[in-house]
């Protein structure tokens, strides 16, 4: 008997080895891919963070003397990490608000709706290449079409440069990202049909208006749906690297050098790949941080309908 009961698991462990086996085969092209290609790169950029590399001699070490350089002696680092978190603190409530606006706009089912839909969604795709920010620039530049618009319209005198005023060019960067609201409205859109619809008849019963359903409703029920695309905005936002190279250039008077920019200059330009690669790490971190915050907060505004909070 006992033979028997070894055999059987003998051949059931077989099987699972077997199965196993096959799953990992399934899944080993994307095994492999992150190994080299993020895993491997994440790894040896910090080796490189703590040494002294230019790529064109071997790196010394030096520890944290390019951590301790960025935060105590670097004013560019601070200039550039306060000017992407005034970018990234204007764009997402504005971007997320217009999203959900268009989101509720797209949300009845009408004639032409999808075309409606494709349209908006196409500035997301669009958004980030280098043909729309060249667009973008000369859009907001000193014989731009908004200045002509301005103008035509008596609104504005004389024109000016949207991009090289000191003032305005972060702006121009701002609404190029709420411009590209298509992801996030997609997003909302999906969580808009997953809300049960027997909530809006019952509150309709009970003489509910538009905005008592949205606020008691609507709101609630897409808090999980906020959070999420919260999350995936403030990640985005914060690699801001191709509308800032192209549009201003980190002008006028650093206004508008942004983080990724900066690490960029000093890797590439500068040919300071150890000090770059701690800049890396340190946004990181940053953006580790602000995520873990938003992650800890959630249980006070995020509701799900099985578990109330998260």
């Amino acid at each position: 008997m006992l033979l028997q009961v070894k055999t059987f698991f003998s051949h059931k462990r077989k099987k699972l080895l077997k199965d196993d086996l096959a799953g990992y085969l399934f899944i080993s092209p994307w095994i492999i891919g992150f190994l080299f290609f993020m895993a491997y790169p994440m790894i040896l950029s910090l080796y490189y963070s703590l040494t002294n590399y230019n790529l064109f001699s071997p790196p010394v070490w030096i520890g944290l003397q390019n951590y301790i350089r960025i935060i105590k002696n670097d004013p560019k680092f601070l200039n550039s990490l306060k000017v992407t978190l005034m970018y990234v603190a204007a764009s997402i409530p504005l971007r997320l608000v217009f999203a959900l606006v268009l989101a509720l706009l797209f949300y009845k089912a009408s004639k032409m709706i999808d075309f409606y839909r494709a349209v908006y969604y196409i500035p997301s795709i669009l958004g980030g290449s280098v043909a729309i920010a060249v667009i973008w620039r000369e859009l907001f530049g000193y014989y731009g079409a908004l200045n002509d618009i301005l103008m035509a319209s008596g609104l504005m005198e004389q024109r000016f440069s949207w991009i090289g005023n000191p003032n305005t060019a972060l702006l121009t960067l701002i609404a190029l990202a709420v411009w590209q609201f298509g992801s996030p409205m997609i997003i909302f859109l999906a969580g808009l049909k997953a809300i049960p619809v027997s909530l809006y008849e019952s509150a309709s019963i009970d003489g509910a208006g538009w905005w008592y359903k949205f606020y008691r409703i609507t709101l609630p029920m897409l808090t999980p749906v906020i959070f999420f695309n919260l999350i995936m905005q403030i990640i985005s936002l914060f690699l801001i690297f191709t509308r800032a190279y192209i549009i201003t250039g980190g002008g006028p008077m650093s206004k508008t050098e942004v983080y990724a920019l900066y690490l960029f200059r000093e890797g590439i330009r500068y040919h300071r790949f150890g000090y770059a690669c701690a800049l890396g790490w340190i946004l990181l971190i940053v953006i580790a941080i602000i995520t873990f915050i938003i992650f800890k907060t959630s249980n006070r505004w995020v509701y799900y309908e099985t578990k109330g909070a998260l």
